[in-house]
């Protein structure tokens, strides 16, 4: 009798396992959608959007272009995680770094990660391709800005309930001088989070 009733269980299990299933639906990219209070991809946009924004608009612009004549050059460095969960800051940078080319107001070089790739590239081309299409050594274009950053998080709980605020600053160095021409802040991300007392 007792393999009888752990047949029968078994095999009802296995039903239940084999009845479940996963729903996929398709959403807006553009949606906001917060399933675990963290950081994620509608933060992202928000932050970097608004970094570009304060940027492209700040004094610092403007004097360069009527002394220099010309668009800056600016290269997007790291931003640094600093906040209490892990995250994908390349994600950030990058996406500033299309915000910025987009933009048609500044040119953006290759950082340091992709230059390794392009020089050996590059120096195959000496040994495997034509004179006329190799391209020339020593000929690459130098930054006049770095733009670098770091995201950090303020954490406030009480039982059931917290918040976590983000802030994300950038700044924007003269690459010669080193002198600080821009600061900017996006302190916008706070998330109320109620957790349930059922847990699963």
């Amino acid at each position: 009798m007792k393999k009888l009733s752990l047949f029968v269980f078994a095999a009802f299990m296995f039903s239940i396992c084999c009845c479940a299933s996963t729903k996929v639906k398709r959403v807006d990219s553009n949606s906001t959608t917060d399933l675990s209070g963290y950081w994620n991809d509608t933060d992202v946009r928000i932050v970097s959007d608004s970094l570009i924004e304060q940027c492209l608009s700040a004094g610092w612009y403007n004097e360069f272009r009527t002394e220099k004549g010309k668009k800056p050059i600016i290269i997007v460095g790291d931003f640094r995680n600093l906040s209490d969960e892990h995250m994908d800051t390349s994600i950030i940078s990058k996406k500033i770094e299309i915000s910025l080319i987009n933009s048609g107001k500044v040119t953006s070089v290759a950082n340091s990660s992709e230059r390794g790739e392009i020089r050996k590239e590059r120096d195959d081309q000496q040994i495997n391709s034509s004179v006329e299409t190799a391209k020339n050594l020593g000929n690459e274009t130098a930054a006049d800005f770095m733009l670098q950053g770091t995201v950090k998080t303020i954490i406030d709980s009480n039982g059931k309930k917290s918040t976590r605020s983000y802030f994300v600053t950038a700044e924007l160095v003269n690459m010669e001088s080193n002198e600080k021409v821009w600061l900017g802040e996006n302190d916008e991300i706070k998330k109320l989070i109620k957790r349930s007392s059922v847990r699963m």
